[in-house]
């Protein structure tokens, strides 16, 4: 094959003599063993899965408190803090909302954007769905009925001229 750049065949590259310790494109790559065979790619192993965030519940929260407000002993809560895998500032703001009487505060907020559709437009699109489909009923029914009146007093005309011809006058 020769090269569209330099012009030059791999059979004049694979020809070239070699240095001691310079090895070829194939050796160094290991092209030569999986010539033939369809390489399949492989995982990085250094890739590292992207960690989940945690979440402390309420009760969590008020028991490492208990904790951390009970560790009187120098590096107790130290200890405490890389047992359960804390900043001392998330205890700050945790003791700020428990001071605060926020015990809705304690227990974690849903993450992700907020919803901007209000609850109460589904009902209102439904009821209105229902309205008018009921609306279109009762205007159906109402010309069924004035259709079966048209019809009660023809047939009365009907029978009235039928039962006057019968009678010899």
């Amino acid at each position: 094959m020769i090269s569209k750049k330099t012009g030059v065949t791999t059979a004049t590259l694979a020809a070239a003599p070699r240095s001691e310790g310079e090895r070829s494109e194939t050796e160094r790559s290991g092209d030569a063993a999986n010539v033939g065979a369809e390489s399949t790619p492989r995982p990085n192993p250094e890739v590292v899965a992207r960690a989940k965030r945690r979440r402390f519940t309420g009760a969590d929260k008020q028991r490492i408190l208990r904790e951390a407000d009970a560790a009187k002993l120098t590096g107790t809560l130290g200890a405490l803090l890389r047992r359960e895998h804390l900043y001392s500032s998330i205890l700050v703001a945790w003791r700020r909302e428990r001071e605060a009487g926020i015990l809705e505060a304690l227990t974690p907020a849903k993450r992700g954007p907020k919803s901007k559709q209000n609850p109460l437009d589904t009902e209102v699109d439904k009821l209105r769905r229902q309205n008018a489909r009921l609306t279109e009923d009762l205007r159906k029914a109402s010309i069924i009925i004035d259709v079966q009146k048209k019809l009660a007093t023809l047939l009365e005309t009907l029978a009235s001229q039928e039962e006057s011809a019968r009678k010899p006058a």
